[in-house]
């Protein structure tokens, strides 16, 4: 976890205010966490950035191959970007006791893609903006945003798809 929060800072969020770190999985038919949103919110509740760690799925057995007798592996996931932001829009629109004065679509997070690559992709906008955004191959990664310092958010700019999302501090 130490290197995931250490290669944040080259979206110019300062390390220092990030809270707690998430983790987002993938959902199943009948198996759909939600709780992860819980601790977003208080990070957000504290002005602190969220990370947000996404599902990674390999070596999965196909259980439905297994009872036959053979032991046969899915194919590796990578949770996207999009499939994060999605996931947290619909637990937000469904869950009771959400703060959507905090997390909303208009919330600003930073989407990430192969950090520290030559192909590294950061973007910056709401999460509305952002679930649309292509970030390419995997590995992906979500920063949600909390209380921006003008640093900070003058960074944001620099990695905006569109630089009015970013506030002017």
């Amino acid at each position: 976890e130490t290197k995931q929060m250490v290669s944040t800072q080259s979206t110019g969020l300062q390390l220092y205010n990030f809270g707690d770190t998430v983790s987002i999985c993938f959902w199943k038919d009948n198996w759909r966490p939600t709780s992860f949103v819980d601790k977003i919110m208080k990070n957000l509740r504290s002005g602190l950035h969220v990370l947000c760690l996404l599902d990674i799925r390999v070596k999965e057995i196909d259980w439905s191959k297994m009872v036959r007798g053979k032991k046969v592996y899915e194919p590796p996931q990578f949770m996207s970007v999009n499939t994060a932001i999605d996931q947290i829009l619909e637990i937000i629109k469904e869950k009771d006791n959400c703060d959507r004065e905090l997390l909303n679509e208009d919330t600003l997070c930073v989407g990430i893609a192969r950090l520290g690559t030559e192909g590294q992709i950061i973007k910056s906008g709401t999460l509305r903006r952002m679930a649309t955004e292509d970030f390419g191959k995997p590995l992906h990664s979500l920063c949600i945003v909390g209380k921006l310092h003008p640093l900070e958010a003058d960074m944001l700019r620099h990695f905006a798809v569109d630089k009015n999302d970013i506030p002017v501090i």
